[in-house]
């Protein structure tokens, strides 16, 4: 009896130094469709896909910048995806942020190839742009509990920030246990001067990051309004679960609708990626959740959803942690020792 699993697509960031040559290692039978990447990508005067990830050495500085850092993730994602058994049943698709862009992908609401149109197009414009930029802090301690009142205080001192003159501060991800602050550099330096430092690491500032889904971000969505039209999208194959946690079933929303949400409030509103996860949780009570690759970043983000969601009883890190080791509810697809789990033989 199949399995049934929602897929979430990872965003930015996922692609790092030890995920170099990914697509070599996994995907070696998508050399036609890489091809076909590759030739987009040459048009547009910019390296190939092949060639970023056959590459010797990884340079952070060059692949974190969002024109080469999305179509790798993008490919990436989508090639493991595609990749997963038929003893699953993907009954929803979601993604974090960019991840959205592939979810369509995924989904079936863009082709391959217009989904990299897409994913090429905004990453591509927003390092030309590079509006403002993001920093992440947790709101919970090292067990995943919520420190009390923690959040609360971190959402009132981002408005208060953004209240000041001559300073811009949003919530840019709603991200399980974190919140992705972005704003343009006064409001991000006022932020992390103002915040306690947690964890030893954070608030951590992420490197070639814009400030997306904020109000920063409104020439890039009219700019990719011009680009890309309707005829990209079409009605998803698979329920899509949104950065609302809204829920687009096939058949029931027109490629025009699609279209508007993607490049219009995705671009410019808060991304809720807790709220997807939820939505998708108690909206299609799924076995498993498979989260692609690469990387594997993503999956305390997940868990910490699944916790706040009170998905399956599950209350803690520690009770995550035993599900886990016994009965696995989360599979991450950038991790070795679980990919075998899902993908096809």
């Amino acid at each position: 009896m199949k399995k049934t699993a929602v897929v979430i697509c990872p965003g930015r960031g996922t692609y790092n130094k030890t995920e170099l040559g990914y697509l070599t290692r996994h995907h070696g039978d998508q050399s036609d469709l890489l091809a076909q990447f590759d030739a987009y990508r040459t048009a547009q005067d910019q390296e190939a896909l092949s060639i970023l990830d056959g590459a010797d050495r990884f340079s952070a500085a060059k692949y974190s910048r969002g024109d080469h850092a999305s179509p790798l993730i993008y490919a990436s994602s989508l090639f493991d995806a595609m990749a997963i058994s038929e003893d699953y049943d993907v009954v929803a698709v979601t993604g974090n942020s960019m991840g959205w862009y592939i979810a369509l992908a995924v989904a079936g609401a863009v082709t391959p190839l217009d989904g990299l149109k897409v994913v090429n197009t905004m990453g591509t414009l927003m390092h030309k742009r590079l509006i403002g930029g993001q920093t992440l802090y947790p709101f919970i301690d090292d067990d995943w509990a919520e420190i009390s009142g923690e959040r609360d205080r971190v959402l009132s001192l981002i408005a208060e920030i953004n209240a000041q003159a001559g300073h811009a501060l949003a919530v840019s991800i709603h991200l399980g246990g974190m919140i992705v602050v972005a704003g343009d550099e006064a409001g991000l330096s006022a932020f992390e001067a103002a915040v306690d430092p947690r964890q030893g690491r954070f608030p951590m500032r992420l490197p070639n990051h814009a400030a997306f889904h904020t109000a920063l971000q409104s020439p890039v969505a009219a700019e990719g309004q011009a680009v890309l039209g309707e005829d990209v999208f079409a009605s998803p194959q698979i329920p899509l679960v949104d950065g609302r946690g809204g829920v687009w079933y096939p058949k029931a929303n027109t490629p025009s609708e699609l279209r508007a949400y993607t490049l219009g409030h995705q671009v410019t509103e808060t991304y809720d990626f807790t709220a997807a996860i939820r939505t998708a949780a108690r909206t299609f009570a799924p076995d498993v959740f498979i989260c692609t690759g690469p990387g594997a970043t993503l999956g305390g983000a997940i868990a910490q959803s699944l916790i706040r969601a009170d998905w399956l009883g599950l209350a803690s890190k520690a009770a995550f942690m035993d599900r886990q080791s016994t009965d696995p509810i989360l599979i991450s697809m950038g991790r070795e020792d679980q990919r075998g789990l899902v993908v096809r033989s």
